[in-house]
């Protein structure tokens, strides 16, 4: 070990005696808390940091001498003085005297000190003798990787990375910065540990709250808990401009308009108000045959309305005008669509006359074509936000994941057929309704081995759809054949709540993305429904 041999070790500052108040003959309790798990030192050095990077510079300089404990340890004062000093035998001395360290982190630290000595003497007018001398007798007789030494010799003819004198003072902050990331973080507490301590909290109470569904700020004052009437379960309006079954609703993405289209051969388009009801804007007709899908143009000024094996269109919001009918050489009958994320490229999925996976541009041209006599049937399709996977379910069991940056493709395999996908609004997870009554969660990049499910809705003969929803899409709901609507929290796989009120099939679900507490449901009753959660839910305290 390099530095003085009769050095004697200092321990953290951990170690101390118990203290006593200076208001009080008692000693004040090292171990602080309900439980016994703080320790006193840790927790007035955490709190005097913080108030010093707050400015409050006078508060925490009282509360070091009233406590007795100091922000820095004397370890990380002697280094701070030496270090700036070019005291570098002293610097060494300090890093050998802390007990806790490894073996190879002393000598990394080491390293770094006499590398910066080392330097700083080539950089001096008659440094060249003593660099060899720190290199030969300090440096190499180190722990270290033997490049390392070998490229500070080649220093000596290249002079490469000497030190001069203009930037002595920023190089050694650097070192000392350097330093401080190697040694044990007692020795100089980590810059806001206190916020991140209290941020770690605060994210573990919201993860761990079963109903969190709100955007609101959490308060610090209690342990933080929802009521289950943060979910929304409350039907406020009942929507009946349709006139047959409605098939699809959905949610624009900056959630100021909800579409919804039906058996009618009709999409509507509907405003979201502020007090979360909807009311019509534009009713889109065009369609010969029932619209099974839309699709919102990532920008939200545009629609996509999708016919039953019939043509794709292309409406503006704004004046519910059909900007393009969708058609090509072949005539390609359409059965699922999506956009890329500048609002500017579509992709869609055909099975007539051949199975093909195709990409247009808005005046419907092709720009790229997927097909061949091994390319199976495609019933859904997905574009991740970044617009780098394409995401597709092929021959009702599988779902094709194609990245485009990276040219590669993967699959995920389903025991049982896929009735419809949903991706999450960050473009990491998938949900994919199954006929055997399960809803699977599958991670997009592949990395998921095993699906996290979710039961209890029915669905064996007809296309139901789920959703995302909720804060940070903490939620999943789904439609169901028993009429009813299935909401579950992602870590269970049983429902939390049931939503009771249409008659028939109820077949899609939309979830507000900027209003969680706002859910839309679309039945085979001809009817849209819209529900919500208490807007002043009770607080449940612990």
């Amino acid at each position: 070990m390099e530095g003085d041999e009769n050095s004697s070790p200092r321990s953290p500052l951990e170690g101390e005696s118990s203290p006593r108040h200076p208001n009080s003959l008692n000693p004040v309790p090292i171990m602080l808390g309900r439980e016994g798990l703080i320790d006193r030192t840790q927790f007035i050095r955490i709190i005097i940091q913080a108030l010093y990077s707050l400015g409050y510079r006078k508060a925490a300089a009282v509360l070091e001498l009233e406590s007795g404990v100091q922000l820095d340890s004397p370890e990380y004062t002697s280094l701070l003085f030496d270090t700036m000093a070019g005291r570098w035998d002293e610097c060494v001395a300090t890093i050998n005297s802390i007990d806790d360290l490894e073996a190879e982190v002393r000598a990394t630290a080491c390293f770094l000190v006499r590398k910066e000595q080392f330097l700083e003497l080539l950089g001096s007018s008659d440094g060249l003798l003593p660099a060899k001398d720190v290199l030969w007798k300090r440096i190499a007789p180190l722990d270290m990787d033997r490049r390392k030494v070998h490229k500070l010799a080649r220093s000596l003819v290249s002079s490469e990375g000497i030190v001069s004198e203009e930037n002595m003072v920023s190089r050694r902050i650097k070192l000392l910065l350097d330093l401080v990331e190697l040694l044990p973080p007692w020795v100089r507490v980590p810059s806001g540990r206190l916020e991140h301590l209290v941020e770690t909290a605060v994210l573990k109470q919201t993860a761990s709250c079963f109903y969190h569904n709100s955007p609101d700020a959490v308060t610090l004052y209690v342990d933080h808990e929802c009521s289950q009437e943060q979910i929304p379960s409350k039907c406020i309006q009942t929507l009946y401009d349709h006139k047959n079954e409605v098939w699809f609703v959905q949610f624009s993405n900056n959630g100021e308009y909800l579409a919804t289209s039906s058996r009618d051969c009709t999409a509507i388009i509907w405003t979201v108000e502020d007090d979360d009801t909807v009311s019509l804007k534009h009713i889109l007709e065009g369609h010969m045959k029932p619209i099974s899908f839309v699709a919102w143009s990532p920008d939200d000024t545009m629609l996509l309305t999708c016919g039953n094996e019939e043509a794709l269109k292309l409406w503006y919001v704004e004046t519910g005008m059909c900007k393009l009918t969708f058609t090509s050489l072949v005539n390609r009958t359409i059965s699922s669509c999506a956009w890329f994320p500048n609002s500017d490229k579509i992709v869609c999925g055909s099975s007539e006359p051949d199975n093909c996976i195709f990409t247009c541009d808005l005046e419907g041209k092709e720009l790229e074509v997927w097909e061949g006599g091994r390319m199976p049937k495609v019933s859904d399709l997905a574009v991740t936000p970044d617009g780098c996977c394409l995401i597709s379910v092929c021959s009702s069991r599988e779902i094709w994941i194609r990245d485009f940056p990276r040219g590669r493709e993967w699959f995920i395999h389903e025991d049982h057929s896929i009735a419809s996908l949903s991706l999450s609004r960050d473009g990491r997870s998938l949900i994919v309704n199954l006929n055997s009554e399960e809803i699977h969660l599958w991670k997009v990049d592949g990395t998921s081995d095993v699906p996290d499910k979710f039961r209890g809705h029915k669905q064996g003969k007809y296309v139901i759809r789920s959703c995302f929803g909720g804060s940070d899409c903490l939620f999943i709901a789904s439609g169901s054949e028993d009429s009813q609507i299935y909401i579950w929290q992602r870590r269970h796989e049983t429902p939390i709540k049931v939503l009771s009120g249409h008659s028939k099939t109820v077949n899609c679900v939309s979830w507000n993305p900027a209003k969680p507490h706002m859910l839309a449901s679309a039945s085979d009753d001809d009817t849209v429904r819209i529900w919500v959660a208490n807007r002043n839910p009770t607080k449940i305290f612990r």
